[in-house]
């Protein structure tokens, strides 16, 4: 049995098996003993997470993709250990599910070769779980994974950068070209790995700090002074030298103490 990719669900198959290996080598396997795998497909790098010590969950929205991980994956793979204290296959729209309930508010790490169309709000859902995700990695295409990854000072550094950095620590690791993949996308692939930082919460209120963020970058080539106006501003805060920057201009920690002078 194979599994036809299917383009409403933006599946591309990954058929390089070292950079399926380098894929889940990303992971540090430092505290936390679960994985959890976002759309393995037919489990190119499900067969290489098996063969770490943390327990895998992989989560499937294509029910042909979950038939065959359940029979010939395992069938194929008979050295590796699919027992149900290793393996876990679960059904089902990650961006729907609950990970604590899934993993009892345990710490979790996810790993996967996401979906172009939907990656972004991976990484959002990432983010406000972090309490339970320690590490994250996987490909996005590399446009995305760039900007995950971009620092202050480039017109590709925006609110994805800003309000991932806040949080992990984030690696670009390396690039894919589209000819591994079955069918080929159009464009190139990133892989990235994100640690979170060992103080994750934020000095200021995070829904503000959100809201800030959002709020300058929707008018990214304005000055602060202006793309924050809804903040009524007073005219004296005009007049400090951060609110005569652009947003791109601003680190993560410009942003925090930016916040606090809004707050």
């Amino acid at each position: 049995m194979t599994v036809k990719a299917k383009k409403h669900l933006g599946q591309h198959f990954l058929t390089d098996e070292t950079i399926a290996k380098n894929i889940a080598d990303a992971l540090t396997e430092n505290g936390y003993d679960n994985v959890l795998e976002i759309g393995p497909g037919m489990g190119v790098l499900t067969k290489y997470l098996l063969q770490k010590k943390p327990k895998v969950t992989v989560m499937e929205l294509d029910r042909e993709s979950v038939s065959y991980l359940e029979d010939t994956f395992r069938l194929e793979h008979l050295k590796l250990d699919t027992s149900k204290d290793h393996f876990t296959i679960l059904e089902g729209d990650f961006l729907k599910k609950n990970i604590q309930d899934i993993f009892n508010k345990k710490q979790v790490a996810i790993i996967g070769n996401f979906p172009y169309n939907i990656s972004t709000q991976i990484v959002f859902k990432a983010i406000e779980n972090r309490e339970f995700v320690p590490e994250f990695a996987g490909m996005f295409q590399k446009e995305v994974a760039m900007r995950i990854a971009e620092k202050e000072g480039s017109k590709i550094y925006g609110i994805l950068s800003v309000l991932t950095q806040a949080f992990y620590d984030v690696e670009y690791l390396f690039t894919v070209p589209p000819t591994v993949f079955n069918p080929p996308p159009k464009v190139d692939s990133g892989v990235i790995r994100l640690i979170r930082k060992e103080n994750y919460t934020l000095p200021v209120d995070e829904k503000l700090f959100f809201r800030v963020v959002k709020t300058a970058f929707n008018q990214r080539r304005k000055m602060l002074r202006s793309s924050l106006k809804s903040f009524q501003l007073s005219d004296a805060l005009k007049e400090e030298v951060i609110f005569t920057k652009r947003p791109e201009q601003l680190s993560v920690n410009d942003f925090i103490e930016l916040t606090k002078k809004l707050a």
